[in-house]
């Protein structure tokens, strides 16, 4: 209990090592040098790992969204960049997974600097919906997906995935997009290679409005110069339009409906700005690579036990804990939110 208590006074509100050990020893929490501290928290990393991993565990199924998706569950993923005291680049990153609608945490992962951003990271049930953008766009970790009877919605990136038509012809993705007429979305069926097999896929896409088209080249200009290269005609001209790839198991939604669905990805970008902005998380106070692990754990595992107290004020026990037989009910809370004019005084 004590150790768990230093470990949030450290991490989750934002202390140095030395303003934690003085806290702790002002209001008589434990008598702790900061050295000893760093100790602590180094040793404790595979515990707050397995805390966590327990919150996960304890959790209570999270509800699909209503209508096209009815069933099925809504995650999205991605990862970001953690930097030790003194570093200008990424010393760790944090593999992330949020469900809608709930916008909780189901899924993190905490790695060096050299994992990458992947699906095959991320454990898959049958019937999840896994979003990502491009950094996830692998043809071995949307097989994953499809392997463990999920399906896929990523951003396509055509320079690490390519597409075959259905003669098993490579697609030319720039004359494809030509086709698209004005800005209506389109759709095409498509294959891609991985792990010795071919799965089947769609391309869905549209085309940017114009502002969007030309802010989108101006990106690409501007990265371009800052390395010294060019962008070629054809990459200038794929930046006029949003195209992402849709996995078999999806193939009764409309292109509109996997490109609306596509857009609530930015979700997960929110979390993380939650999580930066609230939290610190972009920058860890110390360089000790297991020490660093242990503060991310601690801080995720705040975030989790908030999440927590959040949903359950929504609807509280007042005999002060959880009866067995009551799990079946558990989502009643969250459609009661969904009726106007009912809520807990109703």
């Amino acid at each position: 209990d004590v150790l768990l208590r230093l470990a949030f006074l450290y991490a989750a509100s934002g202390l140095s090592l030395q303003q934690a050990a003085a806290r702790a020893t002002i209001t008589g929490l434990a008598q702790i040098s900061d050295v000893g501290l760093m100790k602590r928290m180094r040793n404790a990393e595979p515990w707050l790992q397995a805390l966590v991993a327990s919150v996960f565990a304890e959790r209570r199924s999270i509800p699909s969204l209503e209508g096209v998706l009815a069933g099925r569950r809504l995650r999205l993923v991605d990862a970001t960049h953690v930097k030790v005291s003194g570093s200008s680049g990424t010393d760790f990153r944090l593999h992330y997974v949020l469900c809608l609608p709930s916008l909780m945490c189901d899924f993190a992962e905490v790695t060096d600097s050299t994992g990458g951003e992947t699906y095959t990271r991320v454990p898959v049930q049958p019937g999840d919906v896994i979003l990502g953008d491009r950094g996830y766009c692998h043809r071995k970790g949307v097989a994953h997906v499809i392997e463990h009877g999920g399906d896929a919605v990523v951003r396509l990136n055509s320079n690490s995935f390519p597409l075959l038509n259905g003669d098993g012809t490579k697609l030319d993705l720039l004359s494809t997009m030509r086709s698209l007429k004005e800005h209506k979305p389109r759709a095409w069926q498509v294959r891609f290679e991985a792990n010795g097999r071919e799965y089947a896929a769609r391309l869905c896409a549209v085309r940017k409005s114009t502002i969007s088209a030309r802010l989108a080249r101006e990106r690409l200009l501007k990265v371009a110069r800052k390395k010294g290269k060019t962008v070629s005609p054809a990459t200038l001209e794929l930046a006029e339009y949003i195209y992402v790839l849709a996995t078999g198991g999806l193939d009764d939604l409309t292109p509109e409906q996997i490109l609306e669905l596509y857009r609530v990805r930015w979700q997960v970008e929110l979390g993380f700005k939650r999580l930066k902005s609230l939290f610190q998380l972009g920058s860890a106070p110390n360089r000790d690579p297991t020490a660093v692990r242990s503060w991310i754990y601690a801080k995720l595992l705040a975030v989790l036990l908030i999440e927590r107290l959040g949903e359950e004020s929504r609807l509280f026990s007042p005999w002060g804990f959880p009866l067995e037989g009551g799990k079946s009910l558990a989502g009643v809370s969250r459609s009661m939110r969904c009726i106007p004019g009912r809520g807990l005084a109703a």
